[in-house]
């Protein structure tokens, strides 16, 4: 089945934020962190990217490692199953003293809720302080209010989520950023005051948002990148790559490839069969490339009840173009095989994996094998810019 994607509910307005990262003079430290692509803690996943974090009670060495993690740069915030989470954490409050909750929708038709807490993030050498992070599915809270389920499946455990939790570096500083500081009741229904058995929709400062933990980093702060190797046109039953922390501030982060800036959403465009598609982003949370419908591209979906991916008769091939607010733009080769046949084969990443989306060009995780991709993290100065962008 085709996994999370971006944050159906990310309402990002871009806010020039001074950045800064790691410079020169400063002691470099450990910014590499490994991740793998495997079938996940469950089992259920095909090309999930996975790493492991570590978790402290804010201030103290009282600190756990969970692992399967998903490293998804579709969305922002880390969001952590409550079941594996053994830590005493202390839920964040509004400033009625009533607890905050957390609702995150995605275009599977999934969503996650729970109660927000903070804790200190440790990513190989690199430690955020006090991040707000959502617990999904807090045993005891209040059941997710209408507007979140919204008739969606709840991925409150490891078998719906695929992994123990998300971790949420995409593009943003928060989550929802500036639409959810102001508005009240008027917010988008992401945050929620909630007392007894009820919670209402809540505006909430930027500083107690779910944070990209890696703009949190006292160095190295400015955005990041995933470098995977390539695999052969029948998959790799695993593949261990890098997520590496910084652009330009250490030896082993210098940036490279084309810069393709995003609009405030995180959305740059590509041109495909002559058709232009201005909602085309980048998503190591998506297990594939998922692009136009059946009708229009010709590719059929497969018969075998999983029509979330496409089942040609034979590998096709196809060229794109991406191009950037910044004007840059660059041919992308790609191509899509029978997704029966691929799971066939029993290996779990694929860079062929592709499917059906009406509206949008998602580059999932098929897109990262073989390159070093950057992101430029919103209002942070790079090399290359001040983010938000994609390089590679």
């Amino acid at each position: 089945m085709r996994s999370r994607t971006a944050l159906l509910t990310l309402v990002v307005v871009l806010a020039a934020c001074g950045g800064g990262s790691g410079s020169s003079g400063t002691p470099a430290i450990n910014n590499i962190l490994p991740v793998e692509v495997n079938a996940g803690p469950a089992n259920v996943l095909v090309n999930g990217l996975f790493t492991s974090v570590t978790i402290c009670v804010p201030g103290t060495t009282t600190c756990q490692t969970i692992d399967g993690v998903q490293v998804d740069t579709g969305s922002v915030g880390l969001r952590l199953l409550k079941s594996a989470v053994t830590l005493p954490l202390t839920p964040l409050t509004d400033s009625s003293g009533n607890s905050l909750g957390n609702c995150a929708t995605y275009a599977d038709m999934s969503y996650t809720w729970g109660a927000v807490s903070a804790v200190d993030v440790t990513l190989a050498g690199e430690i955020a302080s006090a991040v707000p992070v959502q617990l999904v599915g807090t045993s005891g809270f209040v059941a997710a209010p209408s507007v979140c389920s919204n008739g969606g499946t709840a991925a409150d455990d490891v078998n719906s989520l695929g992994a123990n939790g998300l971790l949420g570096i995409g593009l943003f500083l928060q989550d929802c950023g500036p639409a959810c500081s102001v508005g009240g009741a008027d917010a988008p229904p992401i945050y929620f005051s909630c007392s007894g058995s009820s919670c209402s929709v809540t505006s909430v400062p930027t500083a107690q948002q779910l944070q990209n933990p890696v703009s949190l980093f006292p160095q190295d702060n400015n955005g990041f990148l995933i470098s995977l190797p390539s695999v052969p046109a029948t998959g790799s039953l695993t593949v261990a790559g890098s997520l590496i922390f910084g652009i330009g501030t250490q030896s082993n982060n210098a940036l490279s490839g084309t810069v393709y800036t995003t609009d405030d959403v995180g959305n740059f465009t590509t041109t495909f069969q002559n058709q232009i598609y201005s909602s085309s982003f980048i998503d190591s949370g998506s297990n594939g490339l998922f692009f136009l419908d059946k009708s229009t591209i010709g590719l059929p979906a497969c018969t075998d009840g999983d029509s979330d991916f496409s089942c040609p008769t034979q590998t096709v091939n196809y060229t794109a173009t991406n191009s950037g607010s910044n004007g840059s733009s660059g041919s992308i080769n790609f191509s899509v095989a029978n997704a029966d046949a691929l799971f066939n084969t029993g290996n779990n990443a694929f860079s062929n994996l592709g499917g059906p989306d009406t509206g949008d060009f998602d580059w999932g995780l098929s897109f990262f094998y073989g390159r070093t991709t950057f992101i430029g993290i919103e209002g942070q100065a790079t090399p290359g810019g001040t983010g938000p962008y994609w390089a590679y």
